[in-house]
């Protein structure tokens, strides 16, 4: 099992990720998509950050702080125009 890394914001732009579901459990997708609603709101009016766990196209596993500003239906949308798919997140803190 890969433990996690912890990763700067803008490394984010050098990896590469593919279109596969990281989490299995439907109940488990259902709720992140609840904490993608609710981050976005702390980054938007609090400026807040929260802790993303993601993996990447080789199944590495990565932890990042930072700031929500947008969510769509497949990216998450950090500052300076960052993307994290949204298949590829395992969990939000």
């Amino acid at each position: 099992m890969n433990s996690t890394k912890l990763i700067q914001k803008e490394a984010i732009a050098q990896l590469r990720f593919i279109r596969e579901e990281a989490l299995t459990d439907a109940a488990a997708i259902i709720r992140r998509s609840q904490d993608f609603g609710r981050a976005l709101m702390l980054g938007n009016l609090e400026h807040g950050k929260v802790k993303i766990h993601f993996q990447d196209a080789l199944h590495n596993r990565y932890q990042v702080e930072t700031t929500i500003w947008a969510v769509t239906e497949d990216y998450l949308c950090l500052k300076g125009n960052l993307l994290i798919p949204t298949c590829a997140i395992f969990e939000i803190e």
